[in-house]
């Protein structure tokens, strides 16, 4: 049974806080409201007990690049200080389940494995490549997290995932001075969000930034759509394949969908341009250029914080958020999230998934910016922004009532691999969005292949 999340209570943070909030604030650069700059655990009460592991060597494989996994490489550093563990940072690549497949038939399995897809954690738990979580870091589970994050890191009933990262996937950044210079206004309604994509392309600027070289980014288009137009029933139903993708609310969706995409004026680069440009050039041409950008806005997750942070743009002044218009009754918001899986059996993999349990080693991560963390205990002064400390708040009110995203419960040879499935399925669609019923039927035939797997 695929574990499926949706953050409901979340859409209701978001209105209660308003745009003040998410708009109205300023990048504080690294502090909290007092004014101080976090610490990250040294020279503080420490929160976790660590084994020693001195002169033991790890390695933790992740597909995190540029500044994310730098900023993960610090959360490794600190765990070298605390334990003597020397630790190397492995980076990966799409699909990672394959990726691991080679090292393992290698005789080289990293340590630990940063797992991004909910279905990736049960391929490596049936095959036997994933080893449960221990005691100590089960408890560390059990204090700093709700009930769904720690399911959806188990497989039959036993724990094999930490989820150290988490991510609201329902937002859509802009760049304010092309808004000012359009006259306009943060959209609540799909419908609204098209007529402010034709106000700013009427102005002389492209109105939207796509990442269509990599295709996950166009699944994350699609889900939030359905979620919202199909409802939450449907979202789980065809989450797990209970329903086909031929089914009538695929069509509406993908037919929502192509209101944007078929019109190649409101893309920058057109659909040809879109699927050249890979997810960090979407957001960082979205936020250069002055008021002459490429782009006025680019929709995914909290995670473009870090893409904003190499540009010369302030988040909360030059770059403020809205999240994801209501198609149907209500904004849907999706949550996506990186577990640490141990690959190896040992004392220094389970202490690994112990430290990155914590609040802690969350708390590194978070005092970067571009990070939300599903860790409950986490002091919210941590976020660098007040951005960021209210995306974390609506993900943690949120609790058990959430949904994840969808192609990262699916089979990965369908939901998570580049040029294959979903992924590709979609980039063709973007290319030719009135293909409506041709999209459903490939989506059909590879899901179906794929489930039977």
């Amino acid at each position: 049974m695929r574990t499926t999340l949706r953050i409901s209570r979340a859409a209701a943070v978001f209105t209660a806080v308003g745009a003040l909030a998410l708009t109205g604030c300023s990048d504080d650069g690294g502090k909290d409201k007092s004014g101080k700059s976090p610490e990250s655990g040294k020279g503080s009460t420490s929160s976790v007990a660590l084994p020693k592991l001195d002169g033991e060597k790890l390695s933790v494989a992740a597909v995190w690049t540029g500044a994310e996994q730098a900023n993960f490489v610090k959360v490794l550093k600190e765990f070298e200080n605390r334990t003597g563990a020397k630790v190397t940072f492995v980076p990966a690549q799409d699909p990672i389940v394959n990726f691991l497949g080679t090292k393992i038939a290698g005789g080289q399995p990293p340590d630990v494995a940063m797992i991004p897809q909910v279905g990736a954690i049960q391929q490596a738990a049936r095959k036997k490549w994933a080893k449960p979580v221990g005691p100590e870091a089960k408890a560390q589970l059990s204090k700093n997290y709700s009930r769904v994050w720690q399911d959806l890191g188990a497989v039959d009933g036993t724990q094999y995932g930490v989820y150290f990262k988490a991510a609201n996937k329902s937002l859509v950044w802009y760049n304010t001075k092309a808004f000012e210079n359009a006259g306009a206004a943060e959209p609540k309604t799909w419908k609204d969000f098209l007529k402010t994509a034709e106000t700013i392309s009427a102005s002389g600027v492209t109105p939207v930034s796509v990442g269509g070289a990599d295709g996950w980014t166009l699944t994350d288009w699609f889900e939030n759509i359905y979620l919202s137009q199909a409802g939450p029933e449907k979202y789980d139903q065809l989450a797990q394949h209970k329903i086909k993708w031929t089914d009538p609310s695929v069509k509406d969706a993908l037919t929502t969908l192509a209101e944007l995409f078929g019109k190649p004026s409101l893309i920058a680069g057109g659909a040809d341009g879109a699927l050249q440009t890979e997810f960090p050039a979407s957001v960082t041409q979205t936020f250069t250029g002055g008021d002459q950008p490429k782009a006025a806005m680019v929709y995914e997750g909290d995670f473009v914080g870090v893409n904003i942070a190499q540009t010369k743009a302030k988040i909360g002044t030059d770059a403020k958020v809205f999240p994801f218009p209501a198609v149907g009754a209500e904004s849907p918001v999706v949550t996506g999230g990186d577990a640490a899986v141990a690959l190896k059996d040992g004392k220094g993999a389970q202490a690994l998934l112990t430290w990155l349990a914590s609040t802690d080693a969350a708390q590194i991560m978070a005092e970067q910016g571009g990070f939300i963390s599903p860790n409950k205990a986490l002091d919210a002064s941590a976020y660098p922004n007040e951005v960021q400390r209210t995306m974390a708040k609506a993900l943690i009110s949120a609790g058990d009532a959430v949904r994840f995203d969808m192609s990262d419960q699916a089979p990965q040879s369908f939901g998570g691999t580049p040029g294959k499935g979903e992924w590709k399925t979609l980039q063709d669609f973007l290319k030719n969005p009135k293909d409506i019923a041709g999209t459903q039927a490939k989506l059909e035939s590879d899901a179906a292949k794929a489930y039977k797997s």
